[in-house]
């Protein structure tokens, strides 16, 4: 009896390991299944890539005698970009070399297989260290390309993680080129979604209440009845999981569900009301406190897709905004507008925001970040009005499968028509196929060498959305 006793601790262990480890086994075997799925579907569609790109690739080349070279601008200037796997750092690229500058894109050694690197558009291609594990390697790393390409301008095309490092990165690079970004006491304000809401009720702009969440259960404590509005949680620290679920507060089995989530003194939230109307999804360039370049457009909680609208009141508030910080750099937000017409800002990005994409045929784009507005009348340049919406082709074809009916389809096939796909661009082929054909697979392979899961595939700003992820 004493013998069964001491070996049944014993046993329950091992059988505990065993159940794990069959666990681990099962996970990494849909992890895998999951991966090669991926791989053979977008095998299948393979020839809807390459039948575009062989017909630009013959258009080019029979025009390539007759073509007329791009030729450097007047004040030509070298630009480095970093971001290089997102469409936004492929379209500044574009159009930095369309207006003659000569351009360098920057990524992180994950993603030395960025498709864009094989762009028309880019002069260099770099990588260098991740700057939230190496700091100092990676400002250096900059600055060695800064200073060996005789950069003129640096633009970081930030992922949400890595905008505050970009602006450390600023003091490093400011004594070699121009550094359009915010200082990081800036950036670490804009990116805060509770100091953000508060600077805008300081300068007396709109602004929704926020409620700082360090514990779970302040929001378990919170008078809802008393205080008669409805309520969004979001981790202050970006999540590209946690980010996606924005289920309103209260509700029953809250207590119970906040409980379960990160919340704590190293790891704040924000409580922020809940304003019913339109969401708009802004980007701005401005410089000493104007906007030289402004876009908007109707926004989603997948944003894959961009078509320019005007909105006087969203201008304004921008334009009051960044006036008021004397701000230079790239700022992103997402407004609501109630039914009364009043906008709220419920985030602000301290980065290049994907609409960008809207300007893929401006001729002016690379001055709107270069020059300073040469008098007080200068208005902010807009997409033109024959531009297009844009859209990821890889996203919609996926979308497909949702589709219910035949309007549902005749929609679809409207929005492809109308539309341009971000990426495609019939002088500049080879990205697209580079994109979604080295890029993307590369990445899932290296996903299922190491076991790992994924939840999407975000083929705007190139990369697998993982849990925990950049």
């Amino acid at each position: 009896m004493f013998k069964i006793s001491l070996l049944l601790p014993v046993s329950i262990k091992f059988e505990v390991k065993k159940m794990a480890q069959i666990l681990f086994a099962s996970r990494s075997f849909i992890n895998i299944s999951k991966t090669c799925g991926t791989l053979l579907l977008l095998l299948i569609v393979l020839p809807l890539s390459l039948i575009p790109v062989l017909l630009a690739a013959i258009a080019n080349l029979i025009a390539f005698p007759f073509e007329e070279k791009t030729p450097l601008a007047k004040d030509s200037k070298n630009i480095l970009i970093t971001g290089a796997k997102m469409t936004k750092a492929l379209q500044l690229a574009r159009s930095f070399h369309a207006a003659g500058h000569r351009v360098f894109l920057v990524e992180t050694h994950k993603y030395w297989l960025s498709g864009h690197r094989f762009s028309r558009a880019v002069k260099g291609f770099y990588t260098v260290p991740v700057p939230e594990k190496d700091l100092e390697g990676y400002c250096q790393a900059l600055l060695e390309i800064v200073k060996k390409e005789k950069i003129d301008a640096f633009i970081p095309v930030s992922s949400p993680i890595s905008s505050y490092y970009s602006s450390l990165a600023k003091p490093v690079l400011s004594p070699h080129c121009e550094v359009i970004h915010f200082d990081p006491e800036i950036t670490a304000m804009l990116d805060n979604k509770y100091t953000f809401c508060q600077k805008a009720k300081e300068l007396g702009l709109s602004a929704p209440k926020v409620f700082l969440i360090t514990n779970p259960q302040q929001i378990i404590d919170f008078d809802f009845a008393a205080d008669g509005s409805r309520y969004i949680i979001k981790s202050i620290k970006y999540d590209s999981v946690t980010r996606l679920d924005l289920r309103k507060f209260p509700f029953e089995g809250m207590a119970e569900y906040v409980k379960k989530l990160p919340i704590s003194e190293d790891r704040p939230w924000v409580m922020q009301e809940f304003i019913k109307g339109q969401e708009f999804c802004t980007h701005s360039t401005v410089r000493k406190g104007k906007i030289r370049l402004h876009c908007c457009s109707e926004s989603s909680a997948f944003q894959v897709n961009y078509q320019q609208v005007e909105n006087k009141e969203i201008y304004r508030w921008v334009e009051n905004f960044v006036k008021e910080l004397d701000l230079t750099g790239q700022i992103s937000f997402d407004f609501i507008q109630a039914a009364n017409g009043k906008v709220y800002p419920i985030e602000c990005n301290p980065r290049t925001h994907t609409a960008i994409t809207m300007f893929y045929n401006h001729p002016g784009l690379a001055d709107a970040y270069l020059k300073d507005a040469q008098n007080e009348t200068e208005t902010a340049i807009a997409p033109l009005e024959n531009s297009q919406p844009t859209y990821w082709l890889y996203h919609e074809l996926w979308r497909l499968t949702s589709i219910r009916s035949l309007a549902d389809f005749k929609a679809w096939i409207a929005k492809i028509i109308r539309g341009k796909d971000a990426i495609f661009e019939i002088s500049d082929p080879l990205p697209f196929l580079a994109v979604h054909y080295w890029q993307i697979p590369l990445l899932l392979l290296d996903n299922a060498r190491k076991s790992k899961g994924w939840v999407k595939i975000d083929f705007n700003i190139g990369k697998l959305v993982e849990v925990g992820g950049d």
